[in-house]
C-alpha cells in the first residue's frame, strides 16, 4: 500500500503534483468536470505526470445536473444516477469519463451513484442495477475498472448492487468518513461486508450525523470516529494492496496542513505493518 490524495483538475496541475510529491504523496485520484474531457486537458495532465512522476490511480467521475444537494432531504432526488430525471445525461458523462481514462491510461473511475434504494424489489432499485450493469459493460470493453463510492447507501445495499449487476469489473471505492457522515455504518464493520470488493480507498475522518437532515461533520484525520489505525490494519489483513488516498474537503492552507499531517500518520501506520 502507498499513500495518495484526492485532487481536482486545474491548469496549474504540474505545481499541484510537485507539491504532493515533495511532501511524500506519490499517487492521486483526480476529479475532472465532464466538460473538460478534452485533448487540451489530457495534454496538461500528461505533462504534469511526466514532469513530476505522479501516478493517477483513478479518475473521479463527476456528473452535471441542477441542484445537486449533499444532504438527506434533497440528496435522494438530485444525486448520482438514481434520480430518473438526470440518469441518461449522467450515464453518458460517466461513459465519456471512461473514454477519457482510457486515453490517459488511468485504470479506474470511481463515482457516487446516489441514494440506491434499500429494498431490492423496489422498481427504482431494479432500474439502478440495470443502469450500472450497462455502464460496467462499457467500462469493461474499454479495460476500465468502475468503483462505486461508499456513503449514500448501507454496505449491504452496495454489496447487493454489485452482486446483482454481475460485473467482474465493478467494485467499491471505500470512503471511511462517508459511511459515518451519512450514518450508514462503522467503517471497520463495513469491511466485513464489502471488503472483498474494495478497489480504492479514501482515507478521511468524520462524525456521525446529529440531526435528520444534515451529514455528519468531516474532521482532520485522527480527530473523528474512524479508527484509522485499526482500519488500515484490517485492510492489510484482507489483502488490500492499493493506494490509501487522503481526502480533505476544505480549501486553503488548513487543507494542505491536514493532508500533510494525515499522510505522515498513514505512513507511520504502514511502517508498522511492514
Amino acid at each position: 500500500m502507498n499513500t495518495g490524495v484526492v485532487l481536482g483538475y486545474s491548469a496549474a496541475l504540474t505545481e499541484t503534483f510537485k507539491w504532493c510529491v515533495e511532501n511524500g504523496i506519490p499517487t492521486c485520484q483526480l476529479g475532472i468536470a465532464p466538460t473538460s474531457y478534452t485533448p487540451e486537458t489530457a495534454k496538461v495532465i500528461n505533462e504534469a505526470r511526466r514532469d513530476t512522476g505522479m501516478e493517477i490511480t483513478s479518475l473521479i467521475g463527476a456528473w452535471s445536473g441542477p441542484g445537486s444537494e449533499w444532504n438527506f432531504k434533497y440528496g435522494p432526488i438530485t444525486l448520482g444516477i438514481v434520480p430518473p430525471a438526470y440518469r441518461a445525461i449522467r450515464l453518458k458523462e460517466l461513459e465519456n469519463c471512461a473514454l477519457f481514462a482510457q486515453s490517459l491510461q488511468v485504470p479506474a473511475v470511481c463515482t457516487h451513484f446516489g441514494f440506491i434504494p434499500e429494498n431490492p424489489i423496489e422498481t427504482l432499485y431494479g432500474e439502478v442495477v440495470a443502469a450500472v450493469r450497462h455502464l460496467a459493460k462499457i467500462y469493461k470493453g474499454l479495460g476500465i475498472q468502475l468503483n462505486m463510492e461508499t456513503g449514500q447507501e448501507t454496505p449491504i445495499t452496495l454489496l447487493r448492487t454489485i452482486q446483482d449487476t454481475g460485473a467482474d469489473n465493478l467494485g467499491a471505492n471505500f470512503d471511511t468518513a462517508n459511511l459515518l457522515a451519512y450514518g450508514k455504518a462503522n467503517p471497520l464493520d463495513a469491511l466485513d461486508i464489502i471488503g472483498a470488493y474494495v478497489n480504492g480507498v479514501h482515507v478521511k475522518d468524520a462524525e456521525y450525523p446529529t440531526d435528520g437532515l444534515h451529514l455528519g461533520v468531516e474532521k482532520p484525520l485522527g480527530e473523528g470516529r474512524v479508527n484509522i489505525r485499526a482500519f488500515i490494519e484490517k485492510l492489510y489483513q484482507i489483502g488490500y494492496e492499493g493506494a490509501l488516498t487522503i481526502e480533505r474537503e476544505i480549501s486553503g492552507p488548513e487543507q494542505k496542513r491536514d493532508i500533510i499531517a494525515g499522510n505522515i500518520m498513514v505512513k507511520e501506520i504502514l511502517k508498522g505493518l511492514a
